[in-house]
């Protein structure tokens, strides 16, 4: 039986095969061809490839530019206003360059109010250091892997509680006839009153500054391996030899990271002393508040607002020559 075949139409190897050429005076199928957008899409795929630094520009520079016109202008603005002066009559601000600003600072009272903050940010940084390692090694080294997330769980959850909240709390324990005064009394000690005092606001602002210091804590602990722990009792060294001599050199990352946010957290707040400290507990960052709001002495708050950020800078240059950054 014959193969019928027209013209699009030509046998090969038995097969009918349709061909590909097209009838004389019928348009070829278009094909896809890629357009200017897919080249130009090519060529900047290729040219961010070859062009590491490009691609770390394109990424970086939004936030970047973020920082450099939020953060870094505002302290640039802060840092003139200290230069200017408030008019003593007329409380209007002028825009004079003075140094009255930072020789008042060097006054016997504002240098008792910045001893007295920097003191109370190191004892609750070292409070809480003492505090945060026991439970951080039992987190990162003892605890099972449920009892871990328990661990974590407790450690963070006063977070997601408002900060005014738990200063309120600490303010219904630690007042007269608080809950503090209550056990002590019930336990035959006798009343206790320390709310409104120096004891108070370390207390409170140990407890509130408390997870800070235990997750970067944890984190340097848990980055330990087993086999140096190993080696150093093969070596025949006891428990706390381990510790003094492993553990506390190789977590140091963790407490200088933790430190940083106790100690600058300490530096700069003004709540807590205000709600717990009582009238007569002059820290930098309330006297800050009152100079910007009921003193209206804007120039003199940042005058003192800079102070904090200049004992960051050295505290922070203090412990990189102590070698706390060169593991992180």
């Amino acid at each position: 039986m014959g193969v019928r075949l027209d013209a699009d139409h030509r046998v090969k190897g038995g097969r009918s095969v349709t061909s590909t050429m097209p009838r004389e005076g019928r348009p070829a199928p278009d094909r896809p061809s890629p357009g200017m957008a897919g080249r130009g899409s090519a060529r900047i795929s290729a040219a961010l490839w070859r062009r590491t630094w490009l691609r770390a520009t394109l990424t970086l520079s939004p936030p970047l530019a973020w920082f450099l016109v939020i953060y870094l202008a505002s302290l640039l603005v802060m840092l003139v206003t200290a230069f200017w002066s408030v008019n003593p009559f007329t409380n209007a601000l002028e825009h004079t360059w003075t140094l009255a600003n930072f020789r008042e600072l060097f006054t016997g009272t504002y240098l008792s109010i910045i001893g007295r903050t920097i003191a109370m940010a190191a004892i609750v940084t070292v409070t809480d250091a003492v505090l945060a390692f026991p439970v951080a090694y039992y987190m990162a080294r003892i605890a099972t892997q449920r009892g871990r997330q328990l661990l974590f769980t407790a450690v963070l959850l006063p977070l997601w509680a408002s900060y005014i909240a738990r200063v309120y709390a600490w303010i219904v324990i630690l007042q007269k006839d608080g809950t503090l005064s209550w056990f002590f009394d019930k336990i035959g000690v006798g009343p206790v009153n320390i709310g409104y005092s120096n004891v108070a606001m370390w207390l409170v602002f140990s407890y509130i500054w408390l997870p800070f210091m235990i997750a970067p804590i944890y984190a340097a602990l848990e980055r330990i391996p087993d086999s140096l722990l190993e080696a150093s009792g093969d070596l025949g060294a006891r428990n706390w030899r381990t510790v003094r001599s492993v553990l506390l050199p190789l977590a140091l990352p963790g407490f200088a990271a933790g430190s940083i946010f106790t100690f600058s957290l300490t530096l700069g707040d003004f709540i807590t002393p205000l709600l717990v400290g009582g009238a007569n507990s002059n820290f930098i960052g309330n006297v800050i508040y009152a100079n910007i709001g009921t003193a209206n002495n804007l120039p003199f708050a940042a005058a003192l607002a800079i102070v904090p950020i200049v004992i960051m800078i050295c505290y922070l240059l203090g412990a990189r020559a102590a070698g706390a950054f060169r593991s992180m």
